[in-house]
């Protein structure tokens, strides 16, 4: 087992080697026990500063990285573009510059462009981790995804996982179908058609237009949210019809032929791809998924800093 990772930034799934994913898992396994001890910080990252640029809001992932960096011992730096001068008109390059010319060594970034930490990672001197980027990839998430469903079955190797929902605006979703293919998973996606992209085929990925068929299927359901915040049109007629084809709720969960894994990104819509009553079921994982994160980010923040150019 190597123990560094091949690459110097965290841009995509698409970049990792299965190793990479591994070692990560590896880290991430350790450091999960750190966070539940009553001492929950490491020096790990002392001399270390991070800067969090958030350019489009998050409320779980910037929770989670700053959580993450702190139980490391990192110094932390939050920008929101909100309240910045890109709001006069300043480069990205330029603002991240500027961050940087303040001694940074990392940079977490969220921005509503896709390949913009690709961009990003060619021009300046830091490390780059993509805290997600448009509707092209979101690695912590899938990353913490795929090791939740290796804590609850203690392997992933030949595991069936659908993914549900908006496929065609999620970056959750390319993230999770790039690592969890690497790690020996079948993938599946199910929505209605308009929802799901052109190129998904291309990816090895079959898609099931019915919802109970694709349950009975899989060993885990990721139900996505509908993302209307980037659709700049209709793909449905309603969010009703849509929660009666495509959502998931307890009496249809408790009629299939066997016990499925519930897991979702958040933020959950409830009621819409997901009721209450399977949220906080016995077979939803999401809560381990949120706790799991800190560890997952922990250990890919640790990897990096450690990483030699």
């Amino acid at each position: 087992m190597k123990n560094n990772l091949s690459v110097n930034h965290l841009l995509g799934i698409k970049y990792l080697q299965k190793e990479d994913i591994e070692l990560i898992f590896q880290t991430a396994d350790h450091f999960k026990e750190v966070i539940n001890r009553p001492i929950k910080k490491v020096p790990s990252l002392r001399d270390t500063t991070i800067a969090n640029l958030f350019f489009e809001n998050s409320t779980r992932t910037k929770l989670s990285f700053e959580l993450a960096e702190k139980r490391l011992s990192a110094d932390i730096i939050n920008f929101s573009s909100s309240n910045s001068s890109v709001k006069k008109g300043e480069t990205l390059v330029d603002t991240v510059n500027n961050i940087l010319s303040m001694k940074v060594d990392m940079v977490v970034m969220r921005h509503p462009n896709p390949g913009a930490a690709q961009f990003l990672s060619q021009h300046v001197n830091a490390k780059i981790v993509n805290a997600g980027d448009g509707a092209h990839e979101h690695p912590t998430q899938a990353l913490l995804d795929a090791f939740s469903i290796r804590e609850k079955y203690g392997h992933l190797k030949g595991k069936n996982v659908v993914i549900v929902g908006d496929i065609l605006h999620s970056r959750v979703a390319l993230s999770n179908i790039f690592c969890l293919q690497k790690l020996g998973v079948n993938v599946k996606v199910c929505g209605p058609m308009t929802l799901i992209p052109k190129y998904i085929n291309s990816l090895g990925v079959e898609v099931i237009t019915n919802l109970r068929e694709a349950l009975n299927w899989c060993d885990v359901a990721m139900m996505l949210r509908i993302q209307l915040e980037r659709q700049d049109m209709k793909f449905f007629p309603s969010l009703r019809e849509y929660s009666m084809l495509y959502g998931l709720d307890k009496q249809l969960l408790d009629s299939l032929d066997k016990e499925i894994t519930v897991m979702h990104p958040g933020p959950i819509n409830r009621g819409v791809e997901i009721t209450s009553d399977v949220a906080d079921s016995k077979q939803s994982i999401i809560l381990n998924q949120v706790e799991n994160g800190v560890a997952v980010r922990m250990a890919v923040l640790y990897l990096l800093a450690g990483k030699k150019e």
